[in-house]
C-alpha cells in the first residue's frame, strides 16, 4: 500500500502540503490496489537484478522509477524474518537492506521480537503488476506491526510466511486501537526506525499517529511519521535518495513540527470522508529512458 503523488490530485499537508478535495477513502483505496500501470507485466517478470554501472542506483521518482544494482534481502536475518517470500519483491537497494539489517539488531537487542518484513521492491524495480504505486526504487519497504514472538517463537515455515495474516490493530469498526495488537514494542519501534538518519518518511495509519502524537508530542523523530491511507497492519518506510544516486528523485521536505496539530485532525474530519464527484483515472507514469535501458539488459 502506497501514497505517491498521482497527477491531478491534491493531497493533504500532513503528507505533500495540499489538502485533499472531494476524494473519498474509497475511491483512493480503489486507486491503490487495482492492478498498477501498463508495462508492469515486463518488470514483474524481471528475475534477477542488473546493473548500469559500479554503484547500485535508484533512479526516477519512488512511484515512476527503477533499480540497478539490486540486491537481495536475505530471508532470515537478526531480528527479522521475511513474508511473501513467493512474491519476489525482495529485493532493494543496498542502502534498504543495510536499514533493515541495522533495525533488526536493534530490535532483538531491545527483546521488542522479530520483524516480520513485507515488500520490499522487484529484481529491477519498476511498477509491480499489484499491490503498490511506488517500492519502484528501492527504496520502501513495509513492515507488519505483527512481531514473530507474537505470533511464534521460532523461524516461520515456508508455508506460514505465505499465509500468516498481518491483522489490524485497529478495534473493529472503529478508529481506535485494539490493546490485542498495539503494545508500546511497536511504539519503540517506530521510534527506532524514525531515528535512523537515513530514513525520510514512514507512513502509518491516522489513528497511530494520533496516539504517537498523545505520547510522544514535540519529539523531533514524531515528525517524519506521517499519517495515510490504511496502514492498520503495517508501517511504510521510505529512504532518502542515497548518497551518489543522481538520478533518484526525493519527495519535497516535510512540514515543520511534529505533525500533531490541525494537519492531523483533518483526518478525523468529515471532509476526509466525503465522496469524490468523479472518479479518477490515473495516467501511466513515464519513466526515466536509463530505466528503459535497464529492461533491455
Amino acid at each position: 500500500m502506497d501514497h505517491i503523488a498521482f497527477p491531478n490530485l491534491i493531497f493533504h499537508p500532513s503528507v505533500y502540503g495540499y489538502p485533499i478535495k472531494g476524494l473519498s477513502v474509497v475511491l483512493l483505496l480503489g486507486l491503490l490496489l487495482c492492478p498498477a500501470w501498463a508495462g508492469a507485466n515486463s518488470w514483474s517478470t524481471q528475475k534477477q537484478p542488473a546493473k548500469l554501472g559500479e554503484l547500485a542506483q535508484s533512479i526516477g521518482a519512488y512511484d515512476a522509477g527503477c533499480l540497478a544494482g539490486a540486491v537481495s534481502l536475505p530471508a532470515n536475518g537478526t531480528g527479522y524474518q521475511v513474508m511473501r517470500l513467493s512474491r519476489q519483491r525482495f529485493f532493494g537497494h543496498p542502502v534498504l537492506n543495510q536499514f533493515i539489517a541495522d533495525l533488526g539488531k536493534q530490535v532483538a537487542r531491545h527483546q521488542l521480537g522479530t520483524l516480520l518484513i513485507g515488500d520490499l521492491g522487484q529484481p529491477r524495480g519498476g511498477p509491480t503488476l499489484t499491490g503498490h504505486r511506488s517500492h519502484q526504487t528501492g527504496l520502501d519497504v513495509d513492515i507488519w506491526f505483527l512481531l514473530s514472538s507474537q505470533a511464534a517463537r521460532r523461524p516461520l515455515t515456508a508455508q506460514e510466511r505465505e499465509t500468516l495474516g498481518a491483522p489490524s490493530v485497529l478495534a473493529r469498526n472503529s478508529d481506535r486501537l485494539d490493546i490485542n495488537h498495539w503494545t508500546d514494542y511497536q511504539e519503540q519501534i517506530l521510534k527506532l526506525a524514525a531515528e535512523d538518519p537515513a530514513v525520510d518518511r514512514i507512513f502509518v495509519n491516522p489513528s497511530i499517529k494520533r496516539a504517537l502524537c498523545t505520547q510522544y508530542r514535540k519529539q523531533t523523530w514524531l515528525r517524519k511519521i506521517r499519517p495515510w491511507w490504511k496502514h492498520d497492519d503495517h508501517f511504510h518506510v521510505r529512504l532518502k535518495c542515497p548518497l551518489n544516486n543522481p538520478h533518484c528523485q526525493g519527495q519535497a521536505p516535510l512540514p515543520a513540527g511534529d505533525g500533531c496539530d490541525a494537519s492531523l485532525a483533518w483526518w478525523f474530519s468529515e471532509e476526509a470522508q466525503k465522496p469524490s464527484p468523479k472518479p479518477y483515472k490515473p495516467k501511466k507514469p513515464v519513466l526515466p529512458a536509463l530505466c528503459e535501458q535497464l529492461l533491455r539488459l
